[in-house]
């Protein structure tokens, strides 16, 4: 954020987990307190041992969910990574809406 004005990217990225945080009320306060600004020296390392971890897939503590969460905590620090981070929410989120109708 530049002199207190958002960017497109940043306004989309932070509808996307207002959204999340909305539609799943018990991430709420996980989500709200990994975002503030006070924990960057917590999120970066937390963000790349996730990214690093889901390469590891193979084993059974390990995953691969682990890399798209790593991206994310990963984008909220660095601005390039929200446009595409914005972007890969709401295609989960209209994936999972699609699975959700045809299975009721």
């Amino acid at each position: 954020m530049r002199y207190g004005f958002k960017t497109r990217q940043e306004r989309r990225f932070d509808r996307q987990f207002t959204r999340l945080s909305q539609r799943h009320p018990t991430f709420r306060r996980p989500l709200d307190v990994l975002r503030r600004p006070a924990l960057t020296l917590i999120r970066v390392p937390l963000a790349l041992l996730l990214i690093i971890g889901g390469f590891f897939a193979i084993l059974p503590v390990f995953g691969l969910w682990m890399i798209p969460l790593g991206f994310l905590l990963l984008a909220v620090d660095i601005p390039r990574l929200q446009g595409p981070a914005a972007a890969l929410i709401i295609r989960i989120r209209r994936r999972i809406d699609v699975w959700t109708q045809k299975h009721r």
